[in-house]
């Protein structure tokens, strides 16, 4: 399976997150995020499963999924509307 994201870390400083993806790190607020995150416990934001392709991130105690793009700022274009004529 290809990897759509290399996630190398994850790990929480009060309501910030800190990401190492495809060797670059990021700085995440987890309350601009999702305000599940922002309200849970330090074990409970520790407790996280990486989808085996890297594209996203699960927090089975909390019932929350947040893309890695999405996190890291990743913009991807829309695709374009089909017209009939």
């Amino acid at each position: 399976m290809d990897k759509t994201r290399d996630v190398q870390k994850i790990a929480f400083s009060g309501t910030m997150m800190m990401l190492r993806v495809d060797g670059k790190e990021y700085k995440i607020d987890l309350a601009k995020e999702s305000d599940r995150l922002a309200k849970a416990t330090q074990a409970q934001r520790e407790n996280i499963e990486v989808s085996p392709s890297g594209y996203g991130i699960h927090w089975p105690d909390l019932d929350e999924d947040l893309s890695i793009d999405g996190l890291i700022g990743v913009k991807h274009p829309r695709p374009l509307a089909k017209t009939t004529g």
